[in-house]
C-alpha cells in the first residue's frame, strides 16, 4: 500500500465527527471535531494534504468514505466487529477512538479488517428493498394485533392470505371492537398496497438494470427480491476470488474457537447483512419445505436433516442457506441457468463449487 505523509483516523458521530491527524513518526499534529455535514467535512478534507483516513463502518460512513475518496484521499472503514481494542477500551472516549484507528491504519491497515461500501446507486436501490421489508414488518404485527385482540373476545377471524387479510377480517370483528380495531384495518389495507406497488418497482428494476438477477431466479424459491438483493449486496461478483468466500460475507458460516486440542462447535457468526442472510434462509426454507421442487440440493438438504435428530431440520436450512449462496454467486459468474441436477445426473449432490 502506498505510504502516506499522514494519517487521519475519525470517530463518526450523528451531529460530530472527532478526527485525529498523526504525522509519519507516529505524533498527534492535531485533534478536533467537525460538524457532521457535507458542507463542513468538504471543507475539512480539502484542507488536508493527500492522507490515508480511518473510520469504523456507521451510519454516516457510507457518504462520508466517498465524499473524502472523491476529494483524493485513501479511505479506510474498519469493520467495527473486529475492534476490540477500541470498544473494550477502559478509557473508552471519542478523542482515543480517533487516535486509535489512526494508529491502527498507520501501523497495520489489515488490522482494520476494512471493508468496502456500496455504490451511491445500488444503495439507493436497496433502500427499496429495505422499506419494503418494513412495511412487511408493520403490516405482520398489526394483524398479529387485530387476531389477538379478536380471541380474546371469544371469536376468530377466518385464515386468509395476508394481502385479502383487511378485507376478510372486517366483515368478522365482533360489534365491541369495531372502533378500535377498523382504523387498524385501514393502516393494513394502505400498507398492503404499498408493497405490492413495491413488487412492481423491484419487478422492473430486476429487469430494467438487473438482468442478471434473472440467471438467479432460475433457482426454484429464488425470487426477484432475494435476486435483486442478492446483486445489491455483492455489487461485483469478482471481488470474491472463490464463490465459498460468499457464505461468510453474510454470515451464514460458523464461528471457531481453536486452542490446542479443543475445537468447539459454534453457531454461525451471523456477521454481515442479516436481511440479506435471512432472505437466503427463507429460500432454503421453501427449498427443504412441502412445495420445494426436487432437486441435487433440496435432496441434500433432506438427507441433511434426517441424520441432525431434533436440531437436524434447523442446521440443514442454515446449511442449505450456505450452499445456496455459493450457487447464486457460481450463477452469476458463469453466466449460466440453474440445473437442479448438474450433468443430467440424479445423484445426490450439487454443482462442485457448491
Amino acid at each position: 500500500m502506498k505510504q502516506y505523509s499522514t494519517v487521519i483516523g475519525m470517530d463518526l458521530g450523528d451531529k460530530l465527527n472527532h478526527f485525529c491527524t498523526l504525522d509519519e513518526a507516529g505524533d498527534v499534529i492535531a485533534q478536533g471535531t467537525v460538524p457532521c455535514t457535507e458542507s463542513a467535512l468538504q471543507r475539512f478534507f480539502e484542507s488536508q494534504p493527500c492522507a490515508l483516513v480511518a473510520m469504523e463502518t456507521g451510519t454516516h460512513s457510507p457518504w462520508i468514505s466517498r465524499l473524502a475518496q472523491s476529494l483524493g484521499h485513501k479511505v479506510l472503514v474498519a469493520n467495527a466487529r473486529k475492534l476490540r481494542a477500541i470498544y473494550e477500551d477502559d478509557a473508552k472516549c471519542d478523542e482515543q477512538d480517533a487516535q486509535m484507528l489512526a494508529r491502527i491504519a498507520r501501523l497495520d491497515p489489515k488490522l482494520l479488517y476494512p471493508i468496502t461500501h456500496r455504490g451511491e446507486t445500488a444503495q439507493a436501490d436497496l433502500a427499496v428493498l429495505h422499506s419494503r421489508d418494513i412495511m412487511v414488518q408493520a403490516r405482520t404485527k398489526l394483524i398479529t394485533h387485530v387476531r389477538g385482540s379478536v380471541k380474546s373476545f371469544g371469536h376468530r377471524l377466518p385464515l386468509c392470505s395476508t394481502a385479502s387479510f383487511h378485507v376478510k377480517a372486517s366483515s368478522a370483528l365482533p360489534e365491541a371492537l369495531r372502533s378500535a380495531l377498523e382504523p387498524v384495518l385501514e393502516s393494513i389495507a394502505h400498507l398492503t398496497a404499498q408493497i405490492k406497488a413495491y413488487d412492481v418497482e423491484i419487478e422492473s428494476r430486476c429487469k430494467r438494470d438487473y438482468p442478471e438477477t434473472e440467471l438467479l431466479r432460475s433457482i426454484p424459491g429464488v425470487g426477484p427480491i432475494t435476486a435483486l438483493g442478492f446483486v445489491l449486496s455483492i455489487e461485483a461478483p469478482e471481488r470474491f476470488n472463490r464463490s465459498r468466500n460468499v457464505p461468510a460475507y453474510f454470515g451464514l458460516t460458523p464461528r471457531r474457537d481453536q486452542s490446542g486440542d479443543t475445537d468447539k462447535q459454534l453457531r454461525i457468526t451471523k456477521a454481515g447483512d442479516g436481511f440479506m442472510r435471512r432472505l437466503l434462509v427463507g429460500c432454503a426454507q421453501y427449498i427443504l419445505g412441502r412445495y420445494g421442487v426436487d432437486s441435487a440440493l433440496r435432496r441434500w438438504g433432506l438427507k441433511l436433516a434426517e441424520r441432525g435428530g431434533k436440531s437436524g431440520k434447523r442446521r440443514a436450512v442454515v446449511a442449505v442457506a450456505r450452499k445456496l449462496a455459493v450457487l447464486l454467486h457460481r450463477l452469476w459468474i458463469n453466466g449460466v441457468c440453474y440445473e437442479a441436477f448438474p450433468n443430467g445426473a440424479l445423484e445426490d449432490t450439487v454443482l462442485k463449487e457448491a
